[in-house]
């Protein structure tokens, strides 16, 4: 295994951030931090406009906590709550590729992405299952799951310990694109291509505002709303999305 816990990629605006603990990609304290470390580059490099978050392999996405590193459970859980809750807050969108089993923080993880595209292949399914363990999901599964699914089919999977497969996936609105394993990151590049040539500065507003409903409240949802209203509408970014409409060509953003 390399000693690259996570691999990061970065060309044409797309990072990719690639976990890299295969076969499971499960998340140690080690790993945890060195993807936090990854984050603050992505949050301060404005070249990047667009995340893409996968595994190493082609059997997991990610299997979730480590119990091989159960001795620094103590510092993992808060952290993985702390970093999980960020990416769902993140100002520059993420999309989960995700191209195999996702069980308990792996799914977790991937429901903090704005965005999920899951290979459709024969095995693989996505879970929360901790109960089987006799705990409970703990890096935010009871809220975004229910977010996702609404109470009564989020309380079934977590429950039941039920794993999905990605058709399952799909129709639940739990992933929002399937795609072939062989095709899963030319569709996701793809998809994050097309995003990558949207206005940053008011796709960051959008997604800021966003957040802010979801974690304080509509009041300050539209509050944040107005404020990214403003600054969007000053950007350098607003005066190029109104001139290449009145000249009738394709903007080009810079993200200023």
């Amino acid at each position: 295994m390399s000693e690259e816990l996570n691999l990061l990629e970065i060309s044409d605006h797309i990072a990719c951030i690639t976990m890299n603990r295969p076969p499971a990609n499960a998340w140690s304290l080690a790993a945890m931090e060195d993807f936090e470390k990854k984050l603050d580059t992505l949050e301060s490099d404005k070249n990047v406009r667009v995340v893409i978050l996968t595994g190493a392999g082609d059997k997991c996405f990610s299997a979730g906590f480590d119990v091989k590193d159960a001795a620094n459970s103590d510092k993992t859980g808060p952290l993985g709550q702390k970093l999980w809750r960020r990416i769902d807050c993140f100002e520059k969108p993420f999309i989960a590729a995700i191209n195999g089993h996702a069980f308990g923080g792996g799914l977790e993880l991937a429901l903090c992405c704005h965005f999920r595209i899951m290979a459709d292949a024969p095995k693989a399914r996505v879970g929360l299952t901790e109960l089987n363990l006799g705990i409970i999901p703990g890096w935010g599964g009871t809220q975004r799951l229910m977010r996702e699914l609404g109470r009564s089919r989020a309380l079934e999977m977590i429950l039941l310990s039920k794993r999905i497969s990605a058709a399952e996936a799909a129709e639940a609105g739990l992933v929002h694109q399937i795609a072939s394993p062989e095709k899963l990151m030319e569709q996701t590049r793809t998809f994050a291509a097309s995003l990558a040539q949207r206005p940053p500065v008011a796709m960051g507003c959008v997604l800021k505002a966003m957040a802010a409903g979801v974690y304080h409240g509509i009041d300050a949802g539209l509050e944040s709303e107005s404020e990214g209203s403003r600054v969007a509408s000053a950007s350098k970014d607003a005066t190029e999305g109104f001139t290449a409409f009145l000249e009738k060509r394709q903007p080009v953003f810079k993200g200023e």
